[in-house]
């Protein structure tokens, strides 16, 4: 790849760009463990959407950023062993550089590979696949395919999770919506977009979702105690429209 890899700094918060103006992932300097940006916030929306406190015990996350998700994870779900596949070994570079990412080879590994190609070669399971892989234009080229959400969903446990970022505003993330549909045999949805254009799309596995409003709230202020992340501003955004049908969330 050619690309520029940028760091910036304003008013606080780092961000990386693949020389454009475009955000592949932000720090807040002050608190380098917190999620800066809306849409890594929704993608933890996957932590409540499993009646197990040790879920997930096994994380594959393809494309790093600024290591925003990865970080999370490592610091607050303990137990979990986290896989992340990142094509550009500059990123990685500069995640550990200036955003902090753990040097922690028990927990925490780092595959310079494609994303794609790594998972076709994997023969085992992940509790949550976690997807945000874009290059310096925003296209997400395999990893927006068929094939591709297919292999994820062999790749998931029963009660495996699956969360990918869309980019929407124009950018034709229904029809990448129905191909995850169409992979998980329609136990898919997709949120509404976030103010940035982002579309997180959620798929389960062998097991469907199946939870009340009530329940995730309740799940939500236990995560929020745990870790200082609040979700109830995308369960609000949720419940405006109208995805709890009769009070319930399911896919």
């Amino acid at each position: 790849m050619s690309f520029p890899i940028e760091i910036r700094e304003a008013a606080g918060v780092r961000s990386l760009h693949f020389g454009s103006d475009s955000i592949q992932g932000a720090m807040r300097i002050a608190r380098p463990w917190h999620l800066e940006l809306d849409y890594t916030r929704e993608m933890m929306t996957s932590l409540l959407l499993r009646d197990d406190i040790h879920f997930p015990r096994s994380v594959l996350l393809i494309g790093l950023g600024a290591a925003s998700l990865t970080k999370f994870l490592y610091r607050h779900c303990p137990r979990a062993k986290l896989t992340v596949v990142e094509i550009e070994p500059r990123v990685v570079a500069a995640a550990r550089q200036f955003f902090k990412l753990p040097d922690d080879p028990l927990r925490l590994s780092i595959v310079i590979a494609d994303g794609a190609e790594y998972i076709a070669g994997f023969n085992g399971t992940y509790d949550l696949i976690l997807v945000d892989g874009f290059d310096a234009k925003d296209r997400s080229g395999e990893l927006s395919t068929l094939p591709f959400y297919r292999m994820c969903r062999a790749r998931l446990s029963n009660d495996g999770l699956f969360a990918a970022n869309l980019l929407g505003r124009s950018r034709g993330y229904q029809a990448n919506l129905e191909r995850i549909k169409a992979a998980f045999d329609e136990r898919a949805l997709a949120f509404p977009s976030c103010d940035s254009g982002n579309v997180i799309a959620l798929a389960a596995g062998e097991d469907t979702v199946r939870i009340t409003l009530s329940d995730l709230k309740e799940r939500m202020l236990e995560l929020k105690k745990r870790t200082g992340l609040n979700l109830l501003p995308t369960l609000t955004r949720l419940e405006q429209a109208k995805f709890y049908p009769g009070g319930i969330l399911a896919f």
